[in-house]
């Protein structure tokens, strides 16, 4: 049973195939009106897990329950879904209205009713112009808001996105991020994002659900899953990510710990931590590259030479090498910083800054 204001719950599922386990038993819920992304690289299971919730692929464990109602073994034309592909599947013999108004059609509406839907939807995506348009003369995002009218005009509980900009060029694919987003959240329609692109990930979900090897490893909302990732792996793929190895010396000011850092002797390194840290303890601390701050090279901070030094547009990126550390250590800030001579310099940052990692699962 679904819990109050949860429309849709996997319970349990998994899915194997040839004997290959690439969907561990997943349980979540997802909110009344929230967008949630799946997140992940190639062969996490995110898309498994789209194909099982649309009715494409039967889970060999578990249900899917949508508003109540246990939709395991309905077809996927029985599930109050709309679905937007990376590649749209517009029909290119119809008309951009008559592509809207397909799914109505094959629900039996008459046909007064699928033209004033099918409109509606148009002027929402504020294509009401291009109705008779054939889709061969809609340019990438346009079709892609046809697909998206299309999907919603049935008015469905559930609306699927599998990759549904990865077709789109940078520019294109970054102000339709936020035209879908504003439109999600007009319509307040429970939604599923799949992607691969972190920035679409933390610009359109409420929550992320990040998926590793078949199995989700954290959820949470966007700006806690980036600055508190539990795993080296959300730290890196969730954005670039500075990893620092050490031990924890003492407890600090204020609820800080001073972690002993094991790039260079004497360097040091504050964090906060949700429990208390034994000393002596080994932690893995991650450091965003935005939050890194240069200073004077001294005792108690890591001593790098810049290797080199990028602009890039709203910010400047910094690549370090440190002594005793054997990843190159990134550094992103809003200004050029006035460099020693010989181009050496010292890392820091604030306790609230660092992140301990947990172990891989």
């Amino acid at each position: 049973m679904t819990k109050p204001g949860v429309p849709l719950r996997l319970d349990g599922i998994s899915k194997s195939f040839g004997g290959t386990l690439v969907l561990e038993p997943l349980d979540l819920d997802i909110k009344e009106g929230e967008m949630l992304a799946l997140l992940g690289p190639s062969g996490c299971g995110k898309t498994t897990t789209l194909r099982i919730i649309a009715g494409f692929e039967t889970p060999d464990t578990g249900s899917i329950v949508i508003g109540g109602r246990d939709v395991t073994e309905l077809p996927p034309n029985k599930r109050s879904l709309g679905m937007v592909f990376q590649n749209y599947s517009l029909f290119p013999h119809m008309s951009v209205g008559e592509n809207v108004a397909f799914g109505l059609k094959m629900r039996g509406s008459n046909a007064a009713d699928r033209t004033r839907q099918s409109r509606a939807m148009l002027e929402m995506v504020r294509l009401a112009q291009y109705e008779d348009h054939a889709v061969h003369q809609l340019s990438g995002g346009q079709q892609q808001r046809v697909a998206l009218a299309r999907a919603l005009a049935t008015s469905p509980a559930i609306l699927l996105l599998d990759e549904p900009l990865g077709a789109l060029d940078k520019n294109l694919r970054e102000r339709m991020q936020f035209e879908l987003r504003e439109i999600q959240r007009k319509l307040n329609i429970t939604s599923i994002l799949v992607t691969h692109d972190q920035e679409e990930a933390l610009t359109m979900s409420d929550r992320i659900a990040v998926m590793r090897r078949g199995a989700v490893v954290q959820v949470g909302h966007p700006t806690d899953v980036y600055d508190r990732p539990r795993t080296r792996f959300v730290s890196e793929f969730l954005g670039t990510a500075n990893v620092f190895t050490g031990t924890v010396a003492q407890a600090g000011d204020a609820g800080a710990w001073i972690v002993t850092l094991d790039a260079q002797p004497h360097a040091q390194g504050k964090t906060f931590a949700p429990e208390p840290l034994a000393v002596g303890r080994r932690v893995t601390l991650a450091v965003r590259p935005e939050r890194l701050v240069i200073v004077p090279p001294r005792d108690g901070v890591i001593r790098a030479m810049v290797k080199d030094l990028v602009f890039r547009g709203s910010y400047f990126a910094y690549e370090l090498v440190a002594d005793g550390h054997d990843q190159p250590i990134f550094l992103y800030s809003q200004t050029r910083q006035i460099l020693a001579e010989d181009g050496r310099v010292g890392l820091t940052w604030a306790p609230e800054s660092a992140v301990v990692l947990g172990d891989e699962a």
